[in-house]
């Protein structure tokens, strides 16, 4: 790959500035020879009051803001290869997308500025890189080039090596952080969607968590109908079957619920009750295992994280049954008392060799409670299911 560097100045690349507000393709700059978001590029994040503001002060102090890499496409125009969030920021700024405190604690927006302080800006030199290879060179140095800023997530590195028109359209269906349904989403998918939080997990889902094989093998599919649909339906099937909405649902695996589970039948009325009964019982302490637990038909409570004795009342409770066992010559694990191929049946255990246990196991109604304790020797404790 061949480079050759250069100096541009910010009123050269603010020349044409366009950006999208949508967060797709369409933010141009040197008089529209510029693409500062190319496919493969991530979406801006820099527009938090912070980092674009960074941006423009360190302009203003004279810092420096780092290299910028262009790639030379065919046609001789460019696009942005590292540098997209601070170009951006530059021409948010010069289109009055943002303000910037001065001295006094005033927002200035650049319209309102100073001239001199305008001037001072748009003269600003700024080192760029411009790039020529191939377009494997190109993606494989921009998966590798990290200059300043927030490193790329595997999602955005993915979305660069597959660009094409299949990540296109799937970002603009899934990174936009304008669509109408991004609120029904983040019900169930967690994350950031300028960050490609939903586009990954609706590839994971519709993939069965395979993204870079799918990606590749969809590259330049000029729809994403199959991701689409598979990603409506787990969603619609989530909501129909849990009608009452809970906050821990969000960011659970719900494609791989629907794989294992959609074949059921539920009824969504009985199954609100029990939820709703399971929030209000004490002894859960993971709520997000509700959903999977109720699905599978309550079998399997290591799902909820039920909650352990105090060690204040299982050291009472020990002290308690070994008292009685030395009195009585017996054991005080009340099944070694009983199971006489295990031979420990006048042993008498240490604390430490014991574990607190339910004598009425909580999926059959009985609480985490000291009535309901008794310590077992280890052995016996693991030998017991549904406890």
């Amino acid at each position: 790959m061949k480079t050759q560097l250069k100096k541009y100045t910010v009123r050269q690349i603010c020349d044409g500035f366009v950006y999208n507000e949508l967060e797709g393709r369409g933010l141009f700059g040197l008089s529209g020879r510029l693409t500062i978001q190319p496919e493969y590029q991530r979406n801006y994040i820099y527009a938090d009051g912070k980092r674009d503001v960074a941006v423009i002060q360190s302009v203003l102090k004279n810092y420096p803001i780092g290299l910028i890499y262009f790639n030379v496409t065919d046609d001789g125009n460019f696009e942005v290869l590292d540098g997209q969030q601070r170009l951006t920021s530059l021409g948010r700024y010069f289109t009055n997308k943002f303000a910037v405190k001065d001295g006094n604690g005033m927002e200035q927006y650049f319209s309102g500025l100073a001239n001199n302080l305008k001037k001072k800006i748009l003269d600003t030199e700024l080192l760029i890189y411009e790039c020529q290879g191939t377009e494997s060179e190109i993606k494989d140095w921009f998966k590798t080039i990290n200059i300043v800023g927030v490193p790329l997530n595997n999602q955005e590195l993915l979305n660069a090596v597959h660009s094409g028109p299949f990540v296109t359209a799937a970002k603009s269906e899934y990174s936009n952080s304008n669509n109408a349904l991004l609120q029904k989403w983040q019900t169930y998918v967690k994350g950031d969607v300028k960050r490609q939080a939903i586009l990954e997990t609706a590839l994971k889902w519709v993939s069965q968590d395979n993204i870079d094989n799918y990606m590749s093998q969809h590259r330049f599919d000029m729809n994403i109908n199959e991701m689409k649909t598979y990603f409506n339906t787990v969603i619609d099937w989530a909501g129909s079957v849990f009608i009452t909405i809970e906050k821990e649902m969000q960011g659970l695996e719900w494609g791989r619920l629907y794989e294992q589970y959609h074949n059921n039948a539920y009824n969504p009325s009985n199954i609100s009750v029990r939820v709703r009964k399971l929030y209000a019982d004490p002894d859960i302490t993971k709520r997000a295992g509700i959903f999977e637990f109720v699905l599978g038909g309550e079998k399997n409570p290591k799902l909820l994280n039920i909650r352990a004795f105090p060690e204040t009342d299982k050291k009472a409770k020990y002290g308690e049954q070994t008292n009685k066992a030395k009195l009585t010559g017996s054991s005080n694990c009340p099944i070694c008392n009983t199971d006489v191929e295990y031979e420990h049946i006048d042993k008498i255990w240490n604390y430490n060799e014991m574990a607190g246990d339910h004598i009425v196991p909580w999926s059959k109604g009985g609480k985490t409670e000291r009535d309901n304790l008794q310590m077992l020797c280890k052995h016996h404790n693991s030998m017991k299911s549904n406890n």
